[in-house]
């Protein structure tokens, strides 16, 4: 690009007043930096360990989710975390690469690192002829293993699965079985934001996979049919990871009302048969006060209270359930779900550069709403899908240096 079309870009950009988005964008996470990395352990703090599952590794039940939270990985790994899980996908591979300069000052055996390739792009169950080829899939796990400068990947995931027939397509199950065999992958997994049951249970009866990472929280609409299908899967031996634990960190767009992500926390790992958890940490305020959910997993009456979890909310919120309805009743095919996780990244986790990263996957090179005079979409969770989608697309139209960090 050149200086004047980024001049330009700039300036139509601040011209437009993305009020709500461009405080999403352009404010920036502040960082503390006088607090020390003390661990947490050395203090004489409580640490839950679990083992996840026939891997035989144990870890703090707190673990670490990353996407731009690299500025707080070594006060993490000095405090007591063991488990990182990151993705190629993040920053083109660049989390990766700063993994690898963080890892190099360490211990082999003192971090578990979990990488993978993302799926999003294939939505329907159907498209699996058009997915990835073999030798991309090579690719990525070469390249991951050369971003993090390891000899071998803990835990290698194919990410956002969607549809049991990724979970299920031998060319990949036998790449992946080739690099475990040759000991560069020391563990096989899959990622679930949707269908997460019918995804934990077909992993699980595969016997390929060793670990499944789904999303897990008090928000999510099928939170009940989950939970019995991880119990199913940590019977059988696999390991059990949650994400989304924070269901999308506020109740509102306006983020006037936060969510409780203590009791959050709490909530997903209550439930035994979650081995760990990898809330993401954009400062050491957030690491410390989601470790200290060690001290006692029992959740007070004003937690349950926080949470809402005996009553209706008025505020729909942030987090989409993934549930998928959605997608029949639009005219236009949308993939409304992963728009829908596009506007939680940027207004509920402050990461506009994911949710442009999200939004890519959709593969819209316009606004189709704008046509219908109406939405015909009933979302599940009460979403105007009309308005949310229109807002987020414009992210579009910024450039990428405004994304960034």
């Amino acid at each position: 690009m050149s200086n004047n079309i980024k001049n330009r870009s700039r300036r139509n950009f601040i011209r437009n007043g993305f009020t709500g988005l461009a405080g999403a964008i352009l404010v920036p996470t502040v960082i503390r930096k006088d607090r020390e990395s003390i661990s947490l352990q050395k203090k004489g703090k409580k640490f839950i360990y679990r083992t996840l599952g026939k891997t035989g590794i144990k870890l703090p039940i707190v673990s670490m989710g990353t996407y731009n939270a690299t500025a707080v990985t070594n006060v993490a790994l000095d405090a007591g975390i063991v488990h990182i899980d990151t993705s190629a996908d993040y920053n083109k591979g660049n989390d990766e690469r700063m993994f690898g300069e963080v890892f190099k000052k360490r211990p082999r055996d003192s971090f578990v690192i979990g990488t993978g390739i993302g799926m999003w792009q294939f939505r329907k169950a159907d498209q699996i002829k058009n997915t990835i080829s073999n030798k991309t899939l090579r690719d990525y796990i070469e390249g991951s293993l050369q971003r993090l400068d390891l000899d071998n990947i803990d835990i290698y995931y194919l990410g956002g699965i969607q549809h049991k027939e990724i979970v299920e397509h031998e060319p990949y199950l036998k790449i992946l079985k080739e690099y475990k065999k040759a000991g560069k992958l020391r563990f096989l997994g899959v990622t679930t934001h949707a269908n997460e049951p019918e995804i934990i249970r077909t992993a699980t009866d595969g016997g390929v996979f060793d670990i499944v990472l789904t999303a897990y929280n008090f928000r999510k609409k099928n939170r009940k049919e989950i939970k019995e299908a991880v119990a199913y899967a940590a019977g059988k031996g696999m390991g059990i990871v949650a994400m989304k634990t924070q269901a999308g960190v506020y109740w509102d767009r306006k983020k006037k009302e936060m969510i409780n992500m203590k009791a959050a926390l709490k909530w997903a790992l209550q439930d035994e048969n979650i081995h760990t958890a990898i809330p993401s940490f954009k400062n050491s305020d957030q690491l410390y006060e989601a470790l200290s959910v060690m001290e006692n997993l029992k959740l007070t009456p004003q937690e349950k209270a926080d949470l809402k979890l005996n009553q209706g909310s008025s505020s729909t919120g942030l987090f989409c359930s993934q549930c998928e309805e959605c997608i029949p009743q639009c005219p236009a095919d949308l993939d409304i779900p992963t728009l829908m996780r596009s506007y939680m990244y940027a207004y509920g986790y402050e990461s506009p550069a994911k949710a442009r990263e999200t939004l890519d996957y959709t593969g819209l090179s316009n606004v189709p709403c704008i046509n219908c005079s109406s939405c015909s979409v009933k979302c599940t969770s009460g979403f105007d899908i009309k308005k949310k989608v229109t807002d987020i697309v414009r992210l579009k139209d910024v450039p990428e240096e405004f994304l960034a960090g």
